[in-house]
């Protein structure tokens, strides 16, 4: 079963699809009906669901969560959060308590150009095509009109259009570089729509009968990019380092502030702890968007090329002291939308929005760079205090418990006896063997 190759499986009814599958779960003697529990049983939202996706057997369910009180330029915020890590959440709340307290997170700068490209090569002459350029320019400027009409009327549309030399990549190579303002709509599909009409415009512009050496244009692909170094948001929070004797977990607020600091120094310099750093910090930005039902690949992918930007690989977030005023902050690309896609079609998405009080697109940015800054701070400060796995684990010992399948009264004694001890998995079962024998 497991060499054997299917033709055929998208033509397969729901149902033939799951029990094929099934199939090749030899340890489970219940996959079917394990794929069938995880569905929705009204049969339209189910139809609804399943239709988000291609061969669809089953959802995966993510917890769902909320970080409350994220005060954003004021305005409190109690955000979703999609993710299974219960220390992401539990992170980011804490964190994001202490600094509203503290004035909250400020967004400081907000930029949203998109960019697609056209790759093209030229076998003529390339002082010809430089010559012709600012007639080819008006020519696919005007084509555009008729699909950038709506995106026009919402505030958006083309910024400029630009043809740029890409021979350093491959001989004859040119691309066309399209900025575009999608305003509250991620944009993907427009932008792709845009230059998927500009390839075929170039076809006909360039067009030429009884070519003996064949055609002179040669269109090798039309896409967006998911590198946005011109759709990003700065968040910056401050106070002053004697707000942090409470969660300084005793030491001098002077050596908190320091390590503090030091910390995303190292970060700043170090590839092998910048990696690690800027993870933290796409826990909470991936989990928001999660829940809002935005491309969090999408920004996993701009959020590490921007941190290579200069050649080395970064931290995305900083930290300075000036005096006595410790500032955190953060600069990351994050192209996401409000309307459109999976937001308008995922139930929870719209509800996300919703609890966001349906923020614009610019909003949602400083919304998530927050959260992720938030992240970040959390982690940071367990680093320089009392190490990551202290609470990490803690945070972990439900699922080690619900993995073990213990009863009430012996989580409560487990949960107890680990208030104040290190976590492991190793140390719950010895634990629970101890209390049993």
């Amino acid at each position: 079963m497991h060499n054997e190759i299917i033709h055929g499986f998208s033509k397969l009814t729901e149902e033939e699809k799951r029990n094929f599958i099934a199939l090749l779960c030899k340890e489970s003697s219940h996959a079917e009906e394990t794929f069938e529990s995880f569905l929705m049983e009204d049969e339209t939202e189910r139809s609804h669901f399943l239709d988000l996706s291609e061969n669809t057997i089953s959802s995966f369910h993510t917890p769902y969560g909320i970080a409350p009180n994220v005060m954003v330029d004021g305005k409190v915020y109690h955000v979703p959060m999609a993710i299974e890590e219960s220390s992401v959440v539990a992170a980011a709340s804490h964190s994001a308590r202490f600094w509203a307290e503290r004035g909250g997170f400020h967004v400081k700068n907000v930029s949203t150009v998109k960019l697609g490209h056209v790759y093209f090569r030229w076998f003529g002459d390339p002082v010809y095509i430089w010559e012709r350029w600012h007639v080819l320019k008006l020519f696919l400027l005007e084509r555009l009109k008729k699909l950038t009409t709506n995106m026009v009327h919402r505030g958006g549309g083309i910024l400029s259009l630009e043809m740029l030399d890409a021979k350093d990549t491959a001989d004859k190579l040119y691309k066309l570089e399209l900025k575009v303002e999608t305003i509250n709509s991620m944009g993907a599909n427009f932008i792709n729509t845009c230059l998927e009409d500009m390839a075929e415009a170039l076809d006909l512009f360039f067009a030429v009968d009884n070519d003996p050496e064949g055609k002179k244009c040669q269109v090798a692909m039309a896409i967006l990019s998911n590198y946005t170094p011109q759709c990003t948001v700065t968040v910056e929070a401050s106070c002053k380092i004697e707000h942090f004797i409470p969660i300084a977990e005793r030491l001098p607020v002077t050596m908190f502030a320091d390590k503090m600091q030091l910390a995303y120094q190292i970060a700043q310099n170090d590839p092998s702890r910048a990696v690690t750093h800027n993870k933290g910090i796409m826990n909470g930005v991936d989990a928001v968007l999660m829940a809002t039902g935005n491309d969090y690949r999408a920004a996993e992918a701009a959020a590490h090329a921007f941190a290579a930007r200069d050649g080395r690989y970064r931290a995305l977030s900083w930290c300075t002291m000036e005096e006595d005023i410790l500032t955190i902050g953060i600069t990351i690309p994050l192209a996401v939308g409000t309307v459109g896609g999976i937001t308008n079609l995922h139930p929870l998405a719209r509800l996300s929005l919703e609890i966001l009080g349906n923020p614009t697109a610019r909003e949602l940015m400083g919304i998530v760079a927050s959260v992720g800054l938030a992240s970040n701070f959390a982690a940071i400060r367990s680093l320089v205090t009392t190490g990551i796995q202290k609470g990490h684990m803690r945070l972990h010992l439900s699922n080690i418990l619900n993995m073990l399948n213990v009863d009430s009264i012996m989580r409560e004694q487990a949960e107890s006896y680990f208030v104040n001890r290190k976590v492991s998995f190793n140390a719950v079962k010895h634990f629970l063997h101890e209390k049993s024998s």
